[in-house]
C-alpha cells in the first residue's frame, strides 16, 4: 500500500494538465492528431432523434410542471429503483439520490465523510476524477493495486488490518469493479463477496463506481457490489452518462437511507430540474433506453475488436494488453526499462495520443502503463492510431 500527501497530488494535476493541453482535450482543435485518450461517448451514437420525442411530449404533456420551479421528477426516481432492483439490488425511492450525474455524487461524499486527515482507500491505478475530490477535502490517501482481476483483495486485507491495528478505520474504500478505468478489469463474483464482507468486519464504506456496468459485450457482469451487501455497507453510484449522453448530467446514488438524506442535505440546489428528470424519464420509460444499450453494446465491442486485432498485428509482443469485456478502455502495461511519457512523446510525433498511467495513480506511480480509449474515437481511424503507436516503439527500439 502507499498514501499521498494533497501536494503530491496537486502537482500531479498541474503536470496532467500541461500533459492535456486544449489543443488535445477538444476534437475540433486536433488536426490530423488522432486522439486515443477521451474517455467520451461516441457522439454519432446519441439517440438524437428519440430525445427530441421525449422532450416534445414532455413540453406538450406537461410544461407547466417541467418549465417551473420544483422538485426532482418521482418518474424518474421509479425508474432508477425499478432498474437497480432488476439488477438485484434493493433499492427504494427514499434510498435513491438523482445528482447531475455521478460526478456530484463523488463530489458530494467527502464533503459529507472527510475530515483532514481521513483515509481513505483507492485503486491504483483509478479514475484520478473522483480521487481529487477526497483529496482536495484533506483525505490521507491510501492506495491498493489492481490486477488483472480487479481490486487486490489480499492486498485490501493485509491495508484493513493494519490500519485496525494503529486504531484506523478508512471513511470509505472507493472501487471501480466492473469494467474499470482505466484498466477494464472485471472484479469477479468470489472477490465482490469478500470485498464485501470486508466491509462489514471492518465497519467500512464501500463506493462502487458503476459508471460502465451495462456495456457488456459478451456476458453479463457478476452482481453488482450493491446487490450483495444486505447491511448498508455499499453506496453504488451510477449515471446515464454513458448509457446515454453525458451533456445530460443524470446520475444517480443508491444506499443506506441515512446516507442518502445526508448527501442529499449537501446538494445545495436541491432539485436535479423537474425539466430535464421529466425528459430522461420520458425517454427511458417505454423501452428506449434498453434498446439504445443493446445498441451501444454492439457498435463499442465493434471498436474494441478493432484496437486489438490492430495491437496484435502492429505492437511488440512483450506490451501486455488484456481484452476487456466491456466498458471504453484497454491498459496497456510496458516491458521493464519503457517509459509510457516517453512513449507518448515519440507516438505524438506521429500524430497519435494517449494517456500514460502515471495519470491514473494517486501515489505517482504507472509510468509503466498507459490507457487507451475506443469509444470516442471513429472506427475507421482506431487501426491508423495503433499503427502509429507502433510506428514509435520501432523508434524507441
Amino acid at each position: 500500500m502507499s498514501a499521498v500527501s494533497i501536494s503530491a497530488l496537486s502537482n500531479l494535476y498541474a503536470t496532467r494538465a500541461k500533459t492535456l493541453a486544449p489543443a488535445q482535450i477538444w476534437p475540433e482543435h486536433e488536426g490530423d492528431l488522432i486522439s486515443l485518450a477521451y474517455g467520451f461517448a461516441a457522439p454519432e451514437l446519441f439517440p438524437t432523434d428519440d430525445l427530441l420525442s421525449a422532450t416534445a411530449e414532455v413540453l406538450a404533456e406537461d410544461a407547466a410542471e417541467a418549465l417551473n420551479y420544483g422538485p426532482t421528477y418521482a418518474g424518474l426516481v421509479q425508474f432508477v429503483v425499478n432498474r437497480l432492483r432488476a439488477q438485484g439490488t434493493p433499492a427504494e425511492a427514499d434510498n435513491v439520490l438523482i445528482s447531475y450525474g455521478s460526478s456530484q455524487v463523488l463530489a458530494l461524499l467527502p464533503q459529507v465523510f472527510i475530515d483532514p486527515g481521513d483515509v481513505v482507500i483507492v485503486e491504483g491505478p483509478t479514475f484520478m476524477g473522483a480521487v481529487r475530490h477526497f483529496a482536495l477535502a484533506g483525505a490521507r490517501l491510501i492506495t491498493v493495486n489492481v490486477d488483472d482481476e480487479g481490486l487486490d483483495i489480499d492486498a485490501l486485507e493485509a491495508t484493513l488490518r493494519d490500519l485496525a491495528k494503529r486504531g484506523q478505520r478508512p471513511k470509505f474504500i472507493y472501487t471501480i469493479p466492473t469494467f474499470h478505468n482505466p484498466s477494464g478489469t472485471l472484479m469477479p463474483l468470489e472477490r465482490r463477496r469478500r470485498l464485501v464482507a470486508l466491509a462489514k468486519e471492518y465497519g467500512v464504506l464501500v463506493v462502487e463506481d458503476d459508471a460502465y456496468g451495462d456495456l457488456y459485450f459478451e456476458n453479463p457482469p457478476p452482481p453488482r457490489l450493491s446487490a450483495l451487501d444486505h447491511e448498508g455497507w455499499v453506496v453504488q453510484v451510477g449515471t446515464f452518462s454513458k448509457i446515454l449522453a453525458p451533456g445530460l448530467r443524470m446520475g444517480w446514488a443508491c444506499g443506506n437511507r441515512d446516507i442518502i438524506q445526508r448527501l442529499a442535505s449537501f446538494k445545495l440546489e436541491g432539485s436535479s430540474g423537474p425539466f430535464l428528470t421529466r425528459m430522461v424519464e420520458r425517454y427511458c420509460a417505454d423501452g428506449r433506453l434498453e434498446r439504445h444499450i443493446a445498441d451501444l453494446r454492439a457498435a463499442y465491442r465493434v471498436r474494441r475488436d478493432l484496437m486489438l486485432a490492430a495491437i496484435a498485428r502492429e505492437w511488440p509482443p512483450d506490451v501486455r494488453v488484456a481484452k476487456p469485456e466491456g466498458g471504453f478502455f484497454v491498459w496497456a502495461r510496458l516491458p521493464q526499462g519503457l517509459s509510457a511519457t516517453a512513449l507518448l512523446a515519440e507516438a505524438e510525433k506521429h500524430g497519435v495520443t494517449f494517456v500514460p498511467g502515471k495519470h491514473f495513480y494517486a501515489d505517482g506511480r504507472g509510468d509503466n502503463a498507459f490507457r487507451l480509449s475506443f469509444s470516442f474515437v471513429p472506427p475507421a481511424h482506431i487501426a491508423d492510431g495503433i499503427a502509429r503507436i507502433g510506428a514509435a516503439f520501432r523508434t524507441l527500439g
